[in-house]
Parts: C-alpha cells; sequence; structure tokens
C-alpha cells in the first residue's frame, strides 16, 4: 500500500495508482544515487507511465515531480559527460542533436508532419507549426524557450487529412526537450 508520497483525489476521482508511483520514485530515487548516470535517462522518465485508480495521486503533483525528476537525470548524465569528455563535446553532441531537428523545421507550415491514418486524431497543423516558429527562434536568434514550455505545449484537435499525426509530432519535440534540457 502507498506511504502516501503525493496528495490523493477524492475517493470519486481518479489519479495515478499510488503503488506504482512509489515504486517508481523509490526505484529512481535508488538509482540516482548509486547506479551509473546511464541507467536511467531523462528520456526514460519523460515516458513513464501509471495506471489510473480511484482516489490516487494527483496527476499534476505527479507529473510536476517527473520534470524535476527527469532534468536532475539530464543534469546528471552532463555533469557525468563533461567530466569524461569536456564542455566542448557535450556541446558538440547537443548541436548533433539539434540538427536532426532543423530538416523538418525547415519545411513550410502545414507541411512539416504527415496527417493521421485513416480515423486517427490529429494535432492542428497551426498550433505544431507556431511550437516549431518558436524552436527556429530559440536556435537562430537565441530567442527564450525552456524544455518545461516544450513539454506543457498543447494543441488543439485536427482529425483528418488536414491535421498531423500526432505519434510523429510527439516524437519530435520529445527529442527537442532533450536538447533543451542538455543546454538549461
Amino acid at each position: 500500500m502507498s506511504d502516501g508520497m503525493f496528495r490523493t483525489v477524492s475517493g470519486l476521482k481518479r489519479g495515478y495508482d499510488p503503488d506504482e508511483v512509489d515504486e517508481f520514485f523509490e526505484h529512481a530515487r535508488t538509482l540516482y544515487e548509486t547506479g551509473p548516470a546511464s541507467e536511467l535517462t531523462g528520456a526514460q522518465v519523460r515516458k513513464v507511465a501509471f495506471d489510473m485508480v480511484r482516489g490516487g495521486y494527483v496527476t499534476s503533483a505527479v507529473d510536476a515531480a517527473l520534470d524535476r525528476l527527469e532534468h536532475a537525470f539530464v543534469a546528471r548524465q552532463r555533469a557525468q559527460h563533461v567530466a569524461e569528455r569536456g564542455q566542448d563535446a557535450w556541446m558538440a553532441e547537443l548541436g548533433a542533436q539539434a540538427r536532426t531537428l532543423y530538416g523538418r523545421l525547415g519545411r513550410p507550415d502545414g507541411d512539416r508532419f504527415a496527417p493521421p491514418q485513416g480515423r486517427e486524431p490529429g494535432y492542428e497543423p497551426a498550433d505544431v507549426d507556431a511550437l516549431c516558429h518558436r524552436l527556429v527562434a530559440y536556435f537562430d536568434k537565441g530567442a527564450p524557450l525552456t524544455a518545461a514550455e516544450v513539454r506543457s505545449a498543447t494543441f488543439r484537435r485536427r482529425n483528418g487529412r488536414n491535421g498531423y499525426a500526432e505519434g510523429p509530432v510527439d516524437a519530435f519535440f520529445a527529442r527537442a526537450v532533450d536538447v533543451l534540457l542538455g543546454v538549461e
């Protein structure tokens, strides 16, 4: 049973399964304190998912803690990388990751991503393209943009051939978050 790591929702509402959340955070803490930096990465923290149960943990509180945990693991990985190979090598690696984003960022608005297949839901291209413009401004002009802003971005629904497929958009922005976290 849960030891109450986070606030819970009322018994009629659904939240993250407390036992799963507590187990994950205990495991992550152990790895952070004693394991090698490669044992759990920021990207792996970002992908963790928990079952929803009645009376579970408040999702926003757990999500905020996951964001902080992801940042901590990225910072640890960066520190280890810099200690072993130097700051220039870390920045070169981030630069290479950033360049993988440019192919898509250079495409025209409305054509950056494929449309959803069949009846699958999609994202509103104007919303996605607006965030892509912010990424370009960040990379080219140093405009302010944080990983948290990209991570918390939401897009309106757009079904049919005029939308962007969700999976490729989500994967693209996850890579952008990796780059931004590496710089922060």
